[in-house]
């Protein structure tokens, strides 16, 4: 017959080391702390998409209000000056 391996059992911990229990809280804190910035950001991108999306049905009216009073609502932003093709003037 074979020879027989010898097979070392190790003690069965009842706590892991202060160091590894550290590291693992770091850890784990970190990823908590990651979690929640990226919840804060989502909700402050929530917010600015519902703000740009009140913004552009703000110009969509005011466009409408600008095609009513000039028959057009293309302007140079800069000076006000009413963009006709050049046909049309």
């Amino acid at each position: 017959m074979g020879k027989e391996k010898e097979v070392e059992l190790k003690v069965k911990a009842d706590k892991i080391s202060e160091e590894h229990l550290k590291q693992v809280q770091f850890l784990i804190n970190n990823v908590n702390g990651n979690q929640f910035n990226i919840g804060k950001i989502e909700a402050q991108k929530h917010k600015l998409l519902h703000t740009l999306t009140t913004l552009q049905d703000r110009v969509n009216a005011f466009q409408d209000m600008l095609v009513k009073t000039y028959g057009s609502f293309d302007v140079n932003i800069e000076d006000g000056t009413i963009n006709w093709p050049k046909d049309e003037k």
